[in-house]
């Protein structure tokens, strides 16, 4: 099984198919809003799976979980909205402001979020996917980066990452800052990766890229990432079972 990391820019972004659906005045949107997710929405729509830990995240810390339980009790209930949910919003604020208060945050959730992405990985091994792409934000800051291939990485320049985000989530120049400046540089992350997609270009530019990605993603396996598939993993366990009926029988 080979998976690919597709390390993001900004979250939740509109995809490319409705985006190319709509007039000129939406490009002007597409230029402040496309991110990593429009490159995986573009991987869903070529049928290739995507395990998405922003939805994992979402998924440890609703209301009653024991991620939700840990957070509540390290910061108190008045980052709860009425209803009893996390207010994402107020939470992000305190733990990008404040480094030690991230790291207590990334702490606790950490082995929710990973077991989550396990699950989702495994429940896609055992359907028979032979490719997973993996759609994490803090690839190599959690140092995951070592147990995927090829790295798949967005890239914007840094002003174009700050416009873009405080246009998204309609925040302040600070606090779109304090968000950016608590990852790794994208500068960085593109010459830590296989794959760099440049996303300051027009909307075929991408595309353009994309199809090239997904020739990368959807080539035939190795042999080595073929024995890790369901089909090689199946395949060794047959090779086993004949192999001893065969020796019993010799013997």
């Amino acid at each position: 099984m080979r998976e690919c990391f597709n390390e993001r820019v900004a979250s939740e972004d509109m995809g490319f198919v409705e985006l190319a659906e709509k007039n000129e005045d939406s490009r002007t949107d597409w230029r402040n809003r496309i991110g990593k997710s429009t490159v995986s929405n573009l991987l869903k729509a070529n049928d290739v799976p995507v395990v998405d830990a922003d939805l994992v995240s979402r998924d440890v810390l609703k209301k009653g979980t024991g991620g939700w339980k840990k957070v509540v009790a390290a910061f108190g209930e008045d980052i709860l909205l009425p209803n009893g949910e996390v207010d994402r919003a107020k939470l992000g604020q305190i733990v990008f402001s404040d480094s030690a208060k991230r790291q207590l945050l990334n702490r606790l959730l950490a082995p929710y979020i990973s077991s989550g992405i396990f699950l989702e990985i495994l429940k896609l091994w055992i359907k028979g996917c032979k490719v997973i792409v993996l759609d994490v934000p803090l690839l190599f800051e959690a140092k995951m980066n070592k147990w995927t291939k090829p790295i798949i990485v967005v890239w914007v320049d840094p002003d174009t990452q700050l416009r873009r985000l405080m246009a998204r989530d309609r925040t302040s120049e600070e606090d779109a800052r304090n968000r950016i400046n608590a990852q790794m540089p994208l500068d960085i992350k593109r010459n830590k990766a296989d794959i760099v997609i440049d996303n300051t270009g027009s909307l075929d530019d991408l595309n353009e890229q994309f199809r090239k990605v997904l020739f990368e993603v959807t080539r035939p396996l190795t042999w080595t990432e073929f024995w890790l598939s369901r089909q090689g993993a199946v395949s060794a366990l047959v090779s086993v079972i004949v192999g001893v009926l065969v020796c019993r029988k010799v013997l």
